[in-house]
């Protein structure tokens, strides 16, 4: 098994955490746009509570490590790794504990490239323990706006995570997706699964609007979040989002392969 040491020595050799890529720029822009309300960065929260840059600078201070100064504008952020370690172990109980009731669960991706190993790793091990896991709306059509207009994706499914595509690179089950933050996949997949009658996922696991737009609309949702994703840590604090981890979600992608290890053993569920 994975030592707690030996991940906190790789989160900070594989940047997931300690210093990440991520700049105090890219950041500060999103905590602006959030207190905004612009639904480019709320991805699918709607926030009960008053948000000020001041007050999502404390929350992310708080939640991923982040220098609370304000007078910080630049350079690149930062992520406390014992922050890191302690949301992954509520992530992994949380699978152990869904596992153990064979619930079925519902995994989306807007990272497919980055991320698609490492939920695609977690829906195998959820599976061979008796969840469903479910795909509704399957090459359904979703209009997402971006900054080049109204685009037209399809929701695909590789490996039982959901993703998607563009149009002309729809070929199902190729390991290929497009970037997005939208919570409209996720509020078509969970309205397909209610039109057919069920079932519906007990939680929800992935990244960006999937954890939002579930999360929102009640639905039990856990994640991985960048400094630049206050969302996710807005709705974890208010109540919607039930964890979320603090990571750099765009590193290689098989640089997340020793926190699938250290999930899966902590959620006893290592083949």
């Amino acid at each position: 098994m994975l030592s707690t040491g030996a991940l906190r020595a790789h989160l900070l050799a594989a940047r997931l955490a300690g210093v990440v890529a991520t700049s105090r720029e890219e950041s500060l822009r999103s905590y602006r746009l959030f207190a905004a309300r612009d639904p480019r960065v709320l991805i699918g929260i709607d926030p009960e509570w008053a948000w000020g840059v001041r007050e999502l600078v404390g929350l992310m201070a708080e939640k991923c490590g982040v220098s609370d100064d304000l007078g910080c504008v630049d350079g690149p952020d930062v992520i406390d790794p014992e922050l890191t370690l302690d949301a992954l172990d509520a992530f992994a109980d949380r699978i152990g504990a869904v596992a153990e009731r064979g619930a079925p669960v519902l995994f989306g991706t807007g990272h497919p490239h980055r991320l698609l190993g490492f939920y695609a790793a977690l829906a195998d091990a959820l599976s061979a323990a008796g969840c469903a896991v479910l795909t509704p709306a399957q090459g359904r059509c979703v209009d997402i706006t971006t900054r080049f207009g109204l685009r037209t994706y399809n929701l695909d499914y590789v490996r039982g995570v959901a993703l998607m595509r563009e149009p002309d690179a729809f070929r199902s089950g190729c390991e290929t997706g497009a970037h997005t933050h939208s919570p409209l996949p996720v509020r078509t997949a969970l309205a397909a699964a209610a039109e057919a009658g069920g079932p519906l996922p007990e939680l929800v696991i992935g990244d960006h609007g999937w954890v939002c737009g579930a999360g929102q609309l009640g639905f039990e949702a856990i994640g991985l979040a960048d400094t630049d994703d206050p969302a996710l840590f807005v709705g974890e604090a208010e109540g919607s989002v039930s964890v979320v981890v603090p990571l750099d979600d765009a590193v290689r992608s098989d640089y997340y392969l020793p926190l699938t290890r250290y999930v899966l053993n902590r959620a006893c569920l290592s083949q």
